[in-house]
């Protein structure tokens, strides 16, 4: 089979598996509450422990790309920028995109915090990427499990680096964890695809240069102490919110949380290439 068919065929497995993770109708039409609107919160603390914590291995793909010669960083679903404040002695200017407005308020106030130049663009990506210049780095952290259509989304990203592309993710679905819960509270078998390494193959089919990838854990010091601000009751209203279960059943999940082993070590995938290759063999327009 040649080159192209297999893009689209590893491309069309990805779109189906991540089609299958949508809430069935009747449960998702009986919700309260929008299952998957998170918090700003949630990010800037996130934001607020890397900048304060700089390291694991995604930090440091960036950093060696930027350490001897800084330069600019493209942060794509930035959030409150978790992945690329961190980085910020390096960054000549750092330009964060995000799709909800109140992330990159929060990221410009943490930028201004660092005394880096910034600058937000409000977008969904790729279609954002008319709106931004070619960068020296760019980083997308847990962002491409929402991505269905995801040879177009790489292929943006490849368009808009000049030295390295550096992608974060968990090894599986970030929501796979809560499928025992889907289970319990709803009859309901969750999908447990796509995975990293179907991303991988698709970046193989797209011919990126120098691709890496890899597999470590990261330490969450926060919840190992107890420091993370996050209470239990905090942690099951967000986690009712995403069952679609009302405020009244919150108790309920609170004590089905008690069950599940949090976690002090996260598994994460960090995926990596030096730019070009993607967009001369034609996978981004």
């Amino acid at each position: 089979m040649s080159r192209p068919a297999d893009l689209s065929a590893l491309a069309q497995c990805w779109t189906d598996a991540l089609a299958a993770w949508a809430i069935p109708p009747h449960i998702v039409d009986a919700a309260t509450r929008d299952p998957w609107m998170l918090p700003v919160l949630c990010f800037s603390g996130r934001a607020d422990r890397a900048v304060n914590d700089p390291a694991g291995v995604s930090f440091e793909r960036a950093a060696e790309a930027l350490r001897e010669n800084p330069g600019s960083v493209l942060d794509v679903g930035a959030g409150a920028g978790a992945a690329s404040l961190p980085l910020a002695a390096w960054a000549t200017t750092i330009t964060a995109v995000d799709g909800k407005a109140p992330m990159l308020e929060a990221f410009a106030e943490r930028a201004a915090a660092a005394g880096v130049d910034h600058r937000e663009v409000l977008g969904s990506w790729p279609a954002a990427a008319a709106d931004v210049v070619p960068h020296d780095v760019v980083v997308v952290h847990h962002v491409v499990y929402n991505v269905a259509d995801i040879v177009p989304f790489l292929g943006a990203l490849d368009a808009k680096a000049k030295r390295r592309v550096v992608l974060e993710l968990p090894p599986h679905h970030p929501l796979s964890w809560m499928n025992p819960l889907w289970k319990q509270f709803h009859g309901v078998d969750r999908p447990v695809v796509p995975i990293a390494g179907d991303l991988v193959e698709i970046l193989g089919a797209m011919d990126v240069a120098d691709l890496r990838t890899d597999y470590w854990q990261q330490f969450d010091p926060a919840a190992a102490d107890g420091s993370d601000s996050e209470s239990l009751d905090e942690r099951s209203a967000l986690v009712a919110q995403r069952l679609c279960l009302s405020e009244a059943r919150e108790p309920d999940v609170a004590a089905a949380l008690t069950d599940i082993d949090p976690g002090y070590h996260r598994d994460v995938v960090t995926i990596s290439w030096t730019p070009g290759s993607a967009s001369r063999n034609g996978t981004h327009r």
